[in-house]
This record gives structure tokens, sequence and C-alpha cells, in this order.
């Protein structure tokens, strides 16, 4: 998180009690409050938009959707002001269409964006975020936007600051889940763009786990995604887990923000986060002949016989992330 120092802190009220009108003993703390809110809506741009918008896939290779700069720049084109630039974001997130989206050329290339079930308050620190800050872009977008706009106001904003700290148990954990869906999601949408959903359940059938055990052995940690109601009987939730999916399928039914939860014990954390369904998820995870194709239905019997992972709606907790890592030497 973007925390200002305490060093950084005493320069600034020493330099304010010397210069200029007397600040007053919250402007810093409205600072600090600032700057961890946009570092919330960073981490809430790269944990959840990147998994198909990311900057480093390459514009001639497996890219599912335009990245994120690109939608700021469209929107910045129609959008100037800050309010209008929030509003018309939330709205096409919540409820895609192609009457008004913003980039006609990226839906007729990728298709219409899936409605996503993300709360309210998560869309607006993403899109404020994108209107205040100058965002990653890859090499090659200043030159392609140039050529079609020639506006150098495309990724405005102030330069994002990354002050580097010790994660502490929950930060790691998320890290972990948010890193390894990214890589689940963005080879699962590609397939399912590229090759279509019936390509996408072998995928998951044969890719799935490799990547996952690829992902825990860079972390150094053990990484499962568990469910009380499971396709792959290997993934089936233990009674703890299944009292923890018990608890966030509740969480999840309030509405309210989500917390993972966490315990240490004998120098390993244990550390569990919910598995929500979206609307990509019903393709294969919905209603055999609603929202599941009848040649998917066939995919998912042969390679998964006792195949229980069916019947959700969007927004409903499939399963959890079950991770367990060493204990942080500075955790205390």
């Amino acid at each position: 998180m973007k925390y200002l120092s305490i060093s950084f802190l005493a320069v600034l009220l020493l330099f304010s009690c010397k210069q200029g009108p007397k600040t007053t003993d919250e402007e810093p703390l409205q600072i600090a409050q600032a700057n961890l809110a946009s570092e919330e809506g960073r981490t809430l741009m790269e944990t959840k938009c990147y998994v198909c918008h990311n900057p480093s896939v390459p514009e001639n290779g497996q890219r599912i959707a335009p990245p994120m700069v690109a939608v700021k720049a469209h929107y910045l084109d129609v959008y100037k002001e800050r309010g209008a630039f929030v509003k018309g974001i939330m709205e096409f997130v919540k409820s895609p269409s192609e009457e008004n989206t913003m980039m006609r050329g990226a839906v007729r290339r990728f298709g219409l964006m899936p409605a996503q079930q993300f709360p309210e308050e998560e869309i607006r620190k993403i899109a404020e975020y994108l209107y205040d800050y100058q965002i990653e872009e890859p090499d090659w977008f200043k030159e392609h936007w140039m050529d079609r706009r020639g506006d150098s106001l495309y990724n405005k904003g102030k330069k994002p600051t990354v002050v580097p700290k010790e994660q502490n148990p929950k930060e790691m954990g998320m890290k972990f889940a948010q890193e390894t869906q990214k890589i689940l999601g963005k080879n699962l949408m590609g397939t399912i763009q590229n090759k279509g959903v019936e390509d996408a359940v072998v995928f998951c059938n044969e890719r799935a786990y490799p990547l996952t055990d690829s992902m825990a052995t860079n972390f150094n940690a053990q990484i499962r995604r568990v469910s009380d109601k499971p396709r792959n009987p290997k993934n089936a939730a233990n009674a703890s887990e299944l009292a923890y999916i018990e608890t966030f399928k509740k969480e999840v039914d309030a509405g309210g923000p989500i917390e993972p939860i966490l315990k240490e014990e004998n120098g390993k954390v244990y550390f569990y986060y919910p598995i929500v369904t979206n609307s990509m998820c019903l393709n294969c995870h919905g209603t055999p002949g609603k929202t599941i194709q009848p040649n998917v239905v066939q995919h998912l019997s042969r390679l998964y016989p006792d195949d229980k992972a069916l019947g959700y709606n969007e927004n409903e907790v499939r399963g959890i992330w079950s991770i367990v890592f060493d204990t942080p030497k500075d955790s205390d």
C-alpha cells in the first residue's frame, strides 16, 4: 500500500510550518488517505481487469481484450471531466452493450465484454484511478494512438509512486490467489475466444492443474481450488473448508465487502477466499440446455462423469481458494 513514511510526514509538517499558511493536523492524514485510495484503485485494476486487459500481452499475441490504457484513451476522448469519465466507465461495466460502448472497433475484434459482478464501489475506484493516474501502456500503443487521434492526453494524470513494503499474511495470500487467477483466467478467456467453450473444457481438464502447480512452486506455497460441489473429485473441500464456504456464501448474499479468512498455526498461514461466479462461468457451470450448450454438456459428461459443479447463477460462491504458506518472519 502507498503509505507515507514517518520521515516524509515529518519533513512535510516542518516545511508547512515555515512557509505559507499553517496547515491543519488533518492535512497529512488526508494526503495519506488519498494515497491509500489510489493504491487500492491500482490493485483492483491489476487484479480484476488485467486478467483480460493486461498491457504485457503482445499486440500480435493472444490478446483477448484491449489494454487498459486503450480503454482510458477512448473514454478520455469522449469524457473530459472526471465525473463524467467515471460515470461512463461504471455504466458500461455494469451493463455492457454495443450501444453504450466507446470502443466499437475493440468490440468488433474481441467481442463484447461479459457483464461483471463487481461491487459498484470497486468499479468506481478503478475508474477514478484510471482518470487520475498514468497507467502502464504497451510499447506499441502511443504510436498507434497518435497515428489515429494525435491526442497527447490519452494517458494523462499523475505518475503513480509505488512504495515497497513488506507484505503481511493477508496481502500475501491475496497476491497468491489473484496472480494464479490471472494466469488461469487469461488462458481460459483466450481459449474461449480463439477456439470456443468446448476447447475451454478441455483446457480446464488438461492445463488448470499444471498451471496452478507452477504458480504454487513460484510462490513456494500450496494452492488449491476446492468446492462443496466439485467438478473433479480432487477439488472436494474438507470439513473445515466446507464451513468456510458456507461463511462466504452468507457474506456474498449479504452484498457487503468480503474479507479472506486466515489461520496461523505451527509456522504456517492457512488462507481462504471465495471464488464467485460471473457470466463467463455459466458457460460451463450454469444450467444445461440454458446457459450450457448441448455439445459442452456432452464434453463435460465425458471428462467428468461425477460432475457436481452445475446449476450456478451469477454472483454465487462456486468454491474457495485454499492456500498454505510459511508465516512471514516479521508478520508479528
